[in-house]
């Protein structure tokens, strides 16, 4: 009997003991369904939980073993700002300590409870499920990466945009989902898919921390990082897409404030949701698809109503995130198990939401607002309630609360049973079986972390923007790279920061990064292009103090001196432009017959027209790791060519994304015959046939595609580009017979049209503003069968005429349109010369004797007359003045010879 027993409890422990210690493999959905049996409320509500935690600690005595053992939280989330990284070099190695740390405890009180200090009892078991470890690691190091030293040093999103290949953006994510992964990473906040429409550097400024302003490219950009994530990672990485519903016109940042857009739902459709729709509905590939969406605290006034003081963001909204979900192009992505999971409650956005109206902050109300609105995983980041000392007490407070209410109400159960479930299965794609060893990485795998430099610098190369001068003026306004003999001070952004509170600082870029990189490069060892004595560097705080005439040594000679002055800016949070904008304007002298290069090493679009003009190079780099030094060096000396185009407006230089994005006006739209090809027999060794040309007559139909439609930058044209198809029947009865327009995919397009006449059948394709393609010719007959021509016209450049000059014959009775008296002036001067004689010399004899009167005259007569006649001769060009100033500037050229002659005549008097 008693054997009996002991494998009946032996059978029973089995359904949700991991196969490790000897049971079954649990698979979903049953799977799910037996351990959200098995477990108690506390278990159940512990999964809706990401929490943080100080230090990396993991002894009984530690806050996260508390918060593991008795409130069975569902994952953790690391940051740098709670001291869960160690300084280098061993970052990576400790992190993976720590990870290996938590999954091993949380395993370990599952498997092998402690024992009760009070009753001496073995505790009872708890059902396993292993944790989720979460990070944002977004890329361009600090402050927007939490791990920054060992890994890859990995680029900016921006930077990866502006390669415009997506391939380059999967082998990106592939490093990144490899390398967290063997870190014991399984959980990813990112990519952020929020489009940048209009950059916004009066607040909210997302900076390089988006692919671009174009929401097609944003997809695209997006599905690919995500693909390699997950292929990197082998699967074992949670994707979250972050900002959703998108924060690209937002005009603060969501950690800051909750900020209000006024986009209807028909809008935030086509611009803001567009690319969260390419990575869920419209994924394609589960390798492509996220697995959850990072809920941002934003309002929406186009949807939400009248936004006021007191409406809740979306993420506290239940009728606005129910609305955005239950689109189409989300609903089988969320019947799929798709996660919602809020952003960080933590943050002063949300702290002074709810505390505006003079209440304190109540971190319980908060969780559950939140969890009621829709999300599934609550993210309570450093959340600290008015009434608890510090994060932990306030999380284990939440949990107590929603633990009771749990118990107490059927309906917040059920809820509560429903996230978990969907949290359960997205464990279950990590991990076939619910096992440490599964769940705890290799160490081997450490070895190759920080080895995939060659992708930063792909990156790099492809992403180098020239934004002015235009490429085909650049060898005009800047011939030459600097000479051996010429001197370069580099002036440099650069801020200090560090892994942790205790830890070293370092420069995220070093004030003498670019000098560095310039002499491995182009030193004495490599070309003796330049010398170090030749290069000096400072950074912008010595900029600064040279300009509040603080008197640093050595700057201003130095700046003085130079050839050539190389401005790097890595972000715009403390007011960097302004101050480059502040030296340009303030201190010219120091730029006069200066080259002045600016490098940016973030977002481009931070300097106007103004700025840029006197700039004699402007360069974006949008990434300030390693790799984008050595390409600005490589750029300063002209090795390398700019290939990369800004994936964002830049106002300052009148670069618009709708224009860019646009068809290219110069190109021929190829055109070709849509045949669908018969797949070839398998298991035989005979040579394929050539493919016959395809024959048409009246009554069939004719499938055509164009080749792919180039944007202006070179690039496919957006998913969605309307191209208008049209066939025409030539000759005598002919016309327009057939026009539709369609839509791009990949850039290309497809339609298809009968054949119904008989007559010489052309087909053309327009996609504005490109109006030139190939033509599809068939000279259809009611009788036989006919091919298909190609005619490809030939694509001239419109000849630049020569303005013609209209010379408009002005109707004048004084002055021709040459520029010389008529005759009717001619007798008005006459008149006008006689009159002024007259008035002379009758003033004369009044006012002196006869002859100085008659002298006088005289000499007005002669000076009236020699005016004249220069005019009428046209002398030394005065024809031209004439004839813009006409009548009245004959009369004042006249007089004023009559003054000098009777200046004249006065002195003639006095000998």
């Amino acid at each position: 009997m008693k054997l009996r027993k002991i494998i009946l409890v032996f059978l029973i422990l089995s359904l949700f003991v991991p196969a490790a210690v000897g049971a079954q493999t649990i698979e979903p959905p049953v799977g799910v369904q037996i351990l959200l049996g098995s477990m108690t409320p506390e278990e159940r509500v512990g999964q809706l939980f990401l929490v943080t935690f100080t230090g990396t600690d993991t002894t009984d005595t530690s806050h996260i073993y508390d918060l593991m053992h008795r409130y069975h939280i569902g994952g953790v989330v690391l940051q740098s700002a709670n001291d869960n990284f160690a300084s280098a070099p061993d970052t990576v190695s400790e992190t993976f300590k720590l990870i290996e740390s938590l999954q091993t405890l949380n395993w370990n009180l599952s498997i092998n409870p402690p024992v009760d200090p009070v009753t001496g009892d073995t505790e009872p078991r708890s059902v396993y499920a292993p944790l989720f470890v979460g990070i944002a690691q977004e890329g361009n190091g600090p402050p927007t990466d939490e791990i920054l030293n060992g890994l890859t040093p990995l680029p900016s999103e921006m930077a990866i945009g502006a390669t415009w290949n997506t391939e380059l953006a999967s082998r990106v994510g592939e490093v990144r989902g490899r390398e967290l992964a063997a870190l014991g990473f399984n959980l990813y906040f990112g990519p952020s898919l929020d489009v940048l429409e209009s950059p916004n550097t009066a607040g909210g400024d997302l900076g390089s921390r988006v692919f671009g302003g174009d929401p097609y490219w944003v997809g695209e950009m997006g599905r690919a990082y995500v693909s390699g994530l997950h292929s990197g990672s082998d699967n074992n990485l949670m994707v979250i897409a972050k900002h959703f519903p998108g924060v690209g016109g937002s005009d603060r940042l969501p950690e800051l404030e909750v900020s209000t857009v006024r986009k209807s739902l028909e809008q935030l459709k086509q611009i803001e949701l567009a690319p969260f729709f390419t990575v869920t509905g419209n994924a394609q590939s589960p390798q492509a698809t996220v697995d959850g969406l990072l809920v941002s605290h934003i309002r929406y006034q186009g949807f939400q109503g009248n936004i006021r003081a007191t409406t809740r963001p979306v993420s506290f909204d239940p009728q606005a995130l129910s609305q955005i979900l239950d689109l189409p192009q989300f609903a089988a992505w969320r019947s799929s198990g798709g996660l919602i999971v809020s952003d960080n409650l933590g943050t002063r956005s949300v702290r002074d939401f709810y505390v505006q109206s003079g209440d304190k902050f109540s971190a319980r109300n908060v969780a559950r607002d939140v969890f009621l609105a829709g999300n599934d995983v609550l993210y309570l980041g450093n959340i600290i309630s008015d009434d608890a000392e510090d994060t932990y007490i306030t999380t284990t407070r939440i949990l107590d609360f929603f633990a009771q209410k749990y118990r107490e109400d059927p309906a917040f159960a059920q809820r509560v049973d429903s996230s978990v479930a969907r949290i359960l299965a997205a464990k279950f794609k990590l991990y076939e079986s619910f096992s440490i060893v599964n769940v705890v990485p290799s160490a081997l795998d450490l070895d190759a972390i920080g080895a995939s430099t060659d992708v930063a610098f792909e990156v790099a190369r492809n992403s180098a923007t020239l934004v002015s001068p235009s490429l085909q003026d650049f060898s005009t306004v800047l011939p030459n790279p600097p000479q051996a003999n010429e001197q370069i001070v580099f002036l440099t952004d650069t801020s200090v920061t560090r892994q942790c509170s205790t830890c070293p600082e370092f420069s995220s870029l070093a004030v003498d990064a670019l000098q560095q990189a310039s002499l491995q490069l182009y030193g004495p060892q490599s070309g003796n292009l330049t010398s170090d004595f030749r290069l000096t560097s400072y950074s912008l705080q010595n900029l600064q103090s040279l300009l509040d005439d603080l008197k640093p040594e050595f700057i201003e000679e130095d700046i003085n001196q130079a050839d050539w002055v190389v401005i790097s800016i890595t972000d715009a949070s403390l007011g960097q432009p302004a101050l480059v904008r502040r030296f340009i304007t303030e201190r010219p002298d120091l730029l006069r017959n200066k080259r002045v290069i600016v490098f940016s090493f973030d977002a481009p679009y931070y300097f106007d027209a103004t700025d840029i003009s006197k700039f004699t190079a402007y360069y974006a780099l949008y990434s300030k790791q390693p790799q984008f030094v050595e390409v600005a060096a490589r750029l300063l000396f002209q090795e390398l060519t700019p290939t990369g185009a800004s994936p964002v407006s830049i106002a300052g230089v009148r670069y618009d994304m709708i224009n860019a994005m646009a068809p290219d006006a110069g190109q021929i739209i190829p055109l070709f015959l849509d045949l669908k090809t018969d797949s070839a027999e398998t298991g035989t060794d005979t040579t394929p046939a050539p493919t016959p040309i395809p024959l048409f007559k009246i009554g069939d139909t004719i499938g055509i595609r164009t080749g792919v439609i180039k944007d202006n930058n070179g690039h496919p044209v957006p998913d969605g580009t309307v191209v208008r198809f049209s066939t025409v029947l030539t000759g005598e009865g002919g016309g327009i017979l057939n026009q539709t327009d369609v839509v791009t995919t990949q850039g290309i397009a497809r339609s298809s049209f009968g054949l119904d006449k008989p007559g010489l059948l052309e087909i053309r394709a327009v996609s504005e503003p490109a109006v030139i393609s190939e033509v599809l010719q068939l000279d259809v007959s009611s009788t036989g069968a006919v091919a298909v021509t190609v005619v490809v016209p030939e694509l001239t450049k419109p000849v630049e005429a020569t303005p013609e000059i209209l010379v408009t014959e002005e109707i004048s009775d004084y002055i021709s349109n040459a520029g010389y008296p008529r005759f009717a002036a001619w007798i008005l001067v006459m008149l006008f010369i006689a009159f002024i004689v007259w008035v002379t010399y009758s003033a004369g004899i009044r006012l002196a004797e006869p002859r100085s009167a008659l002298r006088w005259a005289l000499g007005v007569s002669l000076g009236g007359l020699l005016a004249y006649n220069y005019l009428a001769f046209g002398l030394f060009g005065i024809s031209s003045w004439l004839s813009s100033t006409g009548f009245s500037g004959l009369m004042t050229f006249v007089l004023l010879g009559e003054l000098i002659g009777f200046a004249a005549g006065w002195v003639w008097s006095k000998i």
